[in-house]
């Protein structure tokens, strides 16, 4: 792992359109909630066992809520062979900080316990 990045920096990196991988290991529920613009999900949970999707990847940043996880996610990364060449980092304060700074992006969050639930005749 090379070290934590600023919110700031992964907003210029996305900005000038640089080559980078936005990696948010929150579960699938939450990413289809919120979520960096062209970040991709990739669960911690699942992690392990889908590592080999970043094979080749030049530049590698984690992110989850806290900046906390994140850490782990990228030090995981950076120990897999297929990685050791990534520049691989955490994105400090999480989501929450960069969601306040800059907004997420709202995915199109569809319930269907609640498209299945008859409406209310009040």
């Amino acid at each position: 792992m090379d070290g934590e990045i600023s919110t700031a920096e992964v907003r210029e990196l996305l900005e000038d359109e640089t080559d980078v991988r936005i990696v948010d290991i929150r579960d699938e529920h939450s990413f289809a909630h919120s979520r960096i613009p062209g970040s991709e999900n990739l669960p911690f949970q699942q992690l392990s066992a889908r590592i080999e999707e970043l094979e080749g990847a030049d530049h590698i940043v984690t992110v989850c809520p806290h900046g906390k996880a994140s850490v782990q996610a990228a030090q995981l990364i950076s120990s897999y062979e297929g990685t050791a060449d990534a520049r691989v980092e955490s994105m400090a304060g999480g989501l929450e900080k960069y969601g306040m700074k800059y907004g997420l992006t709202r995915g199109d969050f569809d319930d269907t316990a609640d498209a299945e639930s008859p409406e209310s005749p009040f």
